[in-house]
């Protein structure tokens, strides 16, 4: 578990930016839906009067790259790092959730002649370690993507920072908003964390690397 969380301490320093850009991309489709709508919405209303309406023209999507100079130049390296506290919260439990779990359930299938267990084992060990560790930290993880949303749309909340979030979601949607899109990160972190297990236990980088195998 103390290994788990060092681990998950580590990652965060990598996955934060890259959480933070996949967020604002994933945002940029959802607010360009939402101004369409409202768009049309204009247009309609506005048959009636004597003047038509001219639509406007449709704002480009940003790239990865934009983004990231954008963030940079406004707030810093600080503003890749918005939401790390969060991010955090989820990784850090994560981890302290997977690695032992997943060790337990890979000694259940050891043979007891002692050898490592067969791929298969890892595979499905990995698979079920991932799911639950995923699902157990799904209400971290609805915060911290409101968090890291910098662009709001039509009637959503500010938040001043992690209890805040996790008070008004609470409030407004209720406890089952906490679990919100836990089915889909479980099917994500399933394979994931599965096939990442196989590679390891089939020690594929050191006979790249022509390194000895580790027996785990």
């Amino acid at each position: 578990m103390l290994a788990g969380c060092g681990a998950g301490t580590c990652q965060v320093i990598v996955t934060t930016p890259m959480e933070m850009l996949k967020i604002q991309l994933q945002d940029a489709g959802r607010l360009a839906a939402q101004r369409k709508i409202l768009s049309a919405q204009a247009q309609l209303s506005g048959q009636g009067s004597a003047q038509p309406s001219v639509e406007a023209p449709a704002t480009p999507r940003p790239t990865a790259t934009q983004l990231t100079r954008d963030l940079l130049r406004s707030r810093g390296i600080a503003g890749l790092y918005k939401g790390l506290g969060a991010t955090l919260l989820r990784d850090v439990p994560f981890s302290i959730v997977y690695f032992p779990l997943f060790a337990n359930l890979n000694e259940l299938g050891r043979p007891a002649s002692g050898e490592k267990s067969p791929f298969y084992v890892s595979f499905l060990a990995g698979c079920v370690a991932g799911s639950a560790a995923a699902v157990a930290v799904n209400p971290c993880d609805v915060v911290k993507t409101r968090l890291q949303s910098l662009q709001r749309g039509i009637n959503e909340d500010t938040y001043s920072g992690f209890l805040d979030c996790a008070r008004k979601i609470l409030q407004n949607e209720g406890p089952s908003a906490f679990l919100k899109g836990a089915y889909c990160r479980a099917l994500v972190i399933a394979p994931l964390f599965g096939i990442a297990q196989v590679v390891y236990f089939l020690g594929i980088a050191e006979t790249l690397l022509g390194l000895p195998r580790v027996q785990p």
